[in-house]
């Protein structure tokens, strides 16, 4: 969690804790992410990894949603690679077996950030390899 704070002060963002219609949110204009009160350590460490992606990724708001979708599944993946590593994932995996809950719950992160990570690997792969 340190190192993501430390992200969000190095690219000059600031976090507050407040209620909205979703557990988080990144406001470009502000530079400000906001995180629901009362989640869970690995929800709010998730969804701060995936706030802090749509900034480094420089997204803004869009009511276009194949866009909207886009940037979701890419900040996503943003958070999955800054917190699993293919070495933590392999362990969690052999130790839980291949259901994403469990392995999420193994890694400390949400099951969307372990799905994510699961995409990264399939592309790594190719798929050739998945055959």
């Amino acid at each position: 969690m340190q190192q993501l704070l430390r992200l969000a002060d190095d690219l000059g963002i600031r976090i507050v804790e407040r209620g909205g219609p979703t557990p988080g949110g990144f406001q470009p204009v502000t530079r400000t992410i906001r995180l629901a009160p009362g989640m869970s350590r690995r929800t709010t460490r998730s969804i701060l990894a995936h706030e802090l992606g749509h900034a480094h990724l420089g997204h803004q708001p869009t009511r276009e949603a194949a866009l909207r979708a886009r940037q979701e599944r890419q900040a996503d993946e943003w958070a999955a690679a800054r917190l699993i590593t293919p070495t933590a994932y392999a362990a969690a995996e052999q130790l839980r077996g291949p259901h994403p809950p469990s392995i999420a719950f193994e890694l400390d992160v949400t099951i969307e950030v372990v799905l994510a990570f699961q995409r990264l690997l399939l592309r790594q792969r190719g798929p050739a390899s998945a055959a």
